[in-house]
């Protein structure tokens, strides 16, 4: 694996038989690990939001299935397989809409199931885990040099929420396209949005870029109409938590809105995602939108902003329409429109997946 430069954040770690993650709950003011030694941990802090983005949950619970056979008493190749079970499916009730958790356990559960002992299905779990962790990096890097091509020399890209290092294991999927046309030599300007009600954009996006030296500038989400009709933006990059087989793309709830607004004023529109995002299986119907605590909305810091006792709508993701996307950037390439054909050529091509 390609040594990484000395500031890049890594925010997930396998040490000494733990996974050590980012605790996101603590940003901007500290910057500290959490330690997990069980998949219980690793399910409680996905739960939480101390570590978010749909690449990073994804390793995450593949290194929590790590762990399940780490600490498994079991006898027998079945009681191993059982237990291995039971912990895929508590990890996937953690973040319902996200699908990078059902892809690792997925992708953990059928190398476990070549394991005809407990001592082969341990190594065959480790192996894959860690090659999963070291693939991220690779992917996201891959990713940045397919999409680097589409940012100009002295543009300003808006990005909404984190798709950054910090929802990866390091570099990011639409910071990882940013960070790649910086390698290039190009010089940009980052607008990100403060993403309520959890403020993944002003505590960790604008985190991660001045920690990173970018020339990033900080908006409120109800300043994106204002910055597009004013001419201060000419591209917007986000990531993605789902992309189904039609184009459609599910992200942090307010992604749809700005890709409207987008749309409307003629700006192109792109989303940054691996392979292992896509779910090529379910329809619209299909999936679920995690509703989130109305505390998100109505209280800051454990004080009340709104009358207690009022009623929320807080869904986490939205579904933003195949007709507002310019492109979608993998690492293996750049989708077009039509996505119901290019989603199919273009995952045909990768003989990983």
């Amino acid at each position: 694996m390609k040594s990484l430069h000395r500031k890049e954040l890594l925010t997930v770690k396998w040490r000494r038989n733990a996974v050590q993650i980012i605790d996101q709950t603590k940003l901007p003011n500290r910057l500290v690990y959490l330690t997990c030694k069980d998949h219980h941990d690793i399910a409680k802090a996905i739960r939480s939001l101390v570590v978010r983005g749909a690449p990073a949950i994804g390793i995450c619970a593949a290194l929590a299935l790590l762990l399940v056979t780490i600490n498994s008493k079991a006898k027998t190749e079945k009681g191993l397989k059982s237990e291995l079970e039971r912990a895929s499916r508590l990890l996937i009730s953690t973040r319902p809409t996200a699908v990078n958790i059902s892809w690792a356990v997925k992708r953990i559960l059928q190398i476990s199931s070549k394991g005809e002992s407990v001592k082969e299905i341990k190594r065959l779990v480790k192996e894959e885990a860690l090659t999963m962790l070291d693939d991220d990096i690779l992917t996201n890097r891959k990713m940045g040099r397919a999409g680097s091509d589409l940012i100009y020399d002295g543009d300003v890209v808006m990005t909404h929420c984190n798709a950054g290092s910090l929802a990866t294991a390091t570099y990011g999927t639409a910071l990882g396209v940013l960070r790649a046309a910086r390698e290039d030599g190009k010089n940009l300007k980052v607008i990100a949005t403060e993403t309520r009600p959890v403020m993944q954009g002003s505590r960790l996006t604008a985190f991660e870029l001045m920690h990173d030296d970018f020339d990033v500038r900080l908006i409120s989400d109800t300043s994106v109409g204002y910055v597009m009709a004013n001419r201060m933006v000419d591209k917007v990059i986000v990531g993605a938590d789902r992309i189904l087989r039609t184009g459609h793309v599910y992200n942090k709830i307010g992604t749809y809105q700005i890709a409207i607004m987008a749309y409307t004023h003629k700006i192109p529109f792109y989303v940054a995602a691996p392979i292992s995002t896509f779910d090529l299986k379910s329809s619209i119907s299909d999936i679920k939108i995690e509703d989130r605590s109305p505390d998100e909305i109505t209280k800051i810091k454990n004080i009340f902003i709104a009358p207690k006792g009022i009623h929320t709508i807080n869904p986490a993701f939205d579904i933003t329409p195949p007709n507002l996307i310019t492109g979608i950037v993998t690492e293996v390439g750049l989708l077009e429109p039509p996505f119901h054909r290019s989603i199919g050529t273009i995952i045909n091509r990768s003989k990983r997946y």
